[in-house]
Formats: C-alpha cells, sequence, structure tokens
C-alpha cells in the first residue's frame, strides 16, 4: 500500500485534521479541525467530513457524503459529541451519518466491514456492529442499534430507540416499528416477522441443527397458538433451549428492557 498521504489541490483540509499515512483526499473534499483519518483511508470526491470524527483503517467514502455535520435535533445545543466509523467500511454516495447527542450519550458508532449504500442514513446516537448492510435509501432514526451482519432492505425506514438483532433481514420498503429478533426476518408497509433469515444463517455457515433448531424455537415462539401468553411462551423456551447458545441469544433479546415493543409475527 501507498504510504504517503495525497491531498489534491481542490481539496480543503484544516492544518489541525489527524491524517494517518495513506490517507487519500480527493477532489472538492471538506476535512474539518477535529477529524481522524486513520491509515489507507480514502475520501473519494466532494467528500464533507466535519465534528469529532474518527474514520478507520481502509475505509472509503464515496462522493456527495456527509459525514459528522451537526445532528438533527433540535434539543442539540452545539456541545462537542462524536462520531465513531471503524476500519474497512465503505460509505457510498450521498450517505448521510450524524454525531450523537447529549441524550444518547454524544456517541454515534459504526463498526468494522459496514457497507452503506447510496443515499442511506445513520441518526444521531445509532450503534452499528460489524458487517452491518444498509441498502440503497435505508434510512435510521436516531438511537437505533444494529447488530451484527444485519441486512436491511432498501427504501426501509427504522423509527427511534428500535433494536436489530444479530443476522436480522429487514425487506425492502418496511417500516420498522418494533425491535427484531436476533436472525429474524421482517416485512411489511408496518414490519411483522414472517420467519427467520434462513438464506442468511446458511450463507454465514450456521449448521443444519442450528438451523432446525432456531426455526423450532420460532415456532414454539410465534406460531403455537395455544392460548398461552407470550411471555409464558418465553419463559417456557428458556428451559426448553437452554444449551442451544443461538436460541438463548433470540430469548435474551427478547427480555432484555427496551423502550420499542417487539415485532410479532403475522
Amino acid at each position: 500500500m501507498n504510504t504517503k498521504k495525497f491531498i489534491h489541490p481542490t481539496a480543503v483540509v484544516s492544518p489541525k485534521a489527524h491524517l494517518d499515512e495513506g490517507v487519500s483526499i480527493g477532489p472538492y473534499c471538506c476535512v474539518g479541525d477535529h477529524v481522524v483519518l486513520k491509515k489507507g483511508v480514502q475520501l473519494v470526491s466532494h467528500v464533507v467530513v466535519d465534528g469529532h470524527t474518527r474514520i478507520g483503517e481502509d475505509s472509503v467514502i464515496f462522493p456527495f457524503s456527509s459525514i459528522g455535520l451537526r445532528p438533527q435535533d433540535k434539543k442539540f445545543h452545539g456541545e462537542d459529541s462524536f462520531l465513531e466509523i471503524g476500519n474497512n467500511c465503505h460509505i457510498r454516495e450521498h450517505v448521510t451519518i450524524n454525531p450523537g447527542t447529549e441524550g444518547g450519550g454524544l456517541y454515534t458508532r459504526i463498526g468494522n466491514d459496514c457497507l452503506l449504500m447510496v443515499a442511506s442514513h445513520v441518526a444521531h446516537d445509532c450503534h452499528l456492529g460489524d458487517h452491518v448492510i444498509l441498502s440503497n435509501n435505508a434510512t435510521l432514526a436516531g438511537h437505533v442499534f444494529v447488530d451484527d451482519f444485519a441486512i436491511l432492505g432498501g427504501l426501509s425506514a427504522v423509527h427511534q430507540f428500535v433494536r436489530i438483532g444479530r443476522h436480522a433481514m429487514i425487506g425492502g420498503a418496511t417500516g420498522v416499528e418494533g425491535d427484531v429478533i436476533p436472525f429474524g426476518m421482517v416485512l411489511g408497509n408496518r414490519a411483522k416477522l414472517v420467519g427467520l433469515n434462513l438464506v442468511g444463517l446458511k450463507r454465514r455457515g450456521f449448521s443444519t441443527q442450528t438451523i432446525q433448531s432456531l426455526r423450532a424455537l420460532y415456532s414454539d415462539l410465534f406460531e403455537e397458538n395455544d392460548g398461552t401468553i407470550f411471555a409464558k411462551r418465553v419463559e417456557n423456551a428458556t428451559q426448553k433451549y437452554l444449551s442451544n447458545l443461538e436460541a438463548q441469544e433470540i430469548l435474551e433479546f427478547i427480555l432484555k428492557q427496551s423502550q420499542r415493543p417487539l415485532c410479532q409475527a403475522r
């Protein structure tokens, strides 16, 4: 890898910004005072990075993206807040990512190896894990938590404070108002569970036995209609699947206190 920094003559880069070796800043980019660009970061062209923003190694940001500027929250009054983007992220054209606010701990964080496609939006105080994909025009309101390997389909929109579990799949043009269980798949104008993300589970190498166990758990929780209240079904499943780590992940997700209801099955 080329270890020399490159700054195009038309770029406006603050002398106070921290640029590691191998950083490349293309035409008409703007980089603010408190920005940190780690080794190998590439701003292709026409990118604005401002605020207390740190971008991890080998991440690439494509034209017309707005990274780290003032959050879209009327309760924000100019306090120092922060945005951290991990290593090897690809942030495509017209993406917007806002830093945190005082009401959410002052931090927005994006993990490693994430792909944010064209015109996706990450609002203030969101936390994304590793290997997350936001498809074209997928949007997150404030305080959303998205765990590792989750995929959001194009034109989907997630309500503030929603949690999306590991390996979950959000269908295209889906409005998500409630928490989505790990490995779950939701779809609809207002999201409803339609099963497990079986394609994702197989692609990620989960064993047939694990997938079968998760399908059985899903059936016990969301498909059985014997009149048992949901809380009791969760309690029974916690004992039944005691030795299954993936099943316990779903159950712990359900039991964890949340500010949003849980997405239920159709």
